[in-house]
């Protein structure tokens, strides 16, 4: 009894340890080679081809360097405004969180009260490259296995780079210069600066915002990240 639960054990730690030797190569790979799609993007892809019977991908990958400098500010500072300082995790704005959601729960009633996260940029790549979407402990704590693997093989530029190419801005659209061109016809290297913090604003709900373009929120709500932008530090 006692060898065959040593021997569960033993097995149980050689695959989560060849799980995180497999994330470690990915993730090193992407020092040189840009990933071409994420988890995300092939789960929603799924669910497009499963739900509609058919598949709209939009994405085109795009260098650092030919996204304008609007967006990267305005996602920053919509998103993650300690992003160039911070090892991956946002102490603060976890804890930060987690006063909202206690609030929250003291107020629920009948309706589920609503959970705000804390995020960054590093956190929500890491989610979306290699994770399922599931929300469990188990998963939350590989994220952070994930996110310190990111920011330790990674730069902070080519993590915004890559975050920035593959975030999904709509129904099928995927990146930067795909969010540019079909919501501005025009590549994401002429994007201005409120247009910029349009797009950034509608990351945590994308395709609900494509279905409402003239939503006095998204505009008000641009209005003010546009003004926090100067602020924005870039890596």
């Amino acid at each position: 009894m006692t060898r065959g639960l040593v021997r569960w054990v033993a097995l149980l730690a050689l695959a989560v340890g060849a799980l995180q030797l497999f994330f470690l190569v990915r993730i090193a790979a992407m020092t040189v080679v840009d990933p071409q799609s994420t988890t995300f993007q092939r789960s929603q892809g799924w669910q497009l081809v499963h739900n509609k019977g058919h598949l709209r991908w939009r994405q085109h990958w795009v260098d650092y360097d030919q996204i304008s400098v609007h967006l990267k500010r305005a996602v920053i500072a919509s998103e993650d405004d300690g992003f160039a300082q911070h090892d991956g995790v946002d102490w603060s704005a976890v804890e930060k969180a987690w006063e909202k959601n206690a609030k929250a729960d003291q107020r629920a009633t009948t309706r589920a009260p609503k959970v705000v996260g804390g995020s960054t940029i590093t956190q929500q790549l890491a989610k979306n490259l290699l994770l399922s979407g599931e929300r469990t402990l188990l998963r939350k704590g590989q994220e952070f296995v994930l996110t310190q693997l990111l920011e330790t093989l990674l730069d902070k530029r080519r993590i915004l780079e890559i975050y920035l190419n593959n975030v999904e801005w709509g129904e099928g659209v995927f990146g930067a210069e795909a969010a540019a061109q079909h919501y501005f016809k025009k590549p994401a290297q002429s994007l201005g600066p409120f247009e910029a913090a349009r797009l950034a604003v509608m990351l945590p709900r994308p395709r609900y915002f494509e279905k409402l373009p003239s939503s006095s929120y998204l505009s008000g709500r641009a209005a003010v990240i546009v003004g926090r932008m100067p602020d924005a530090r870039l890596p």
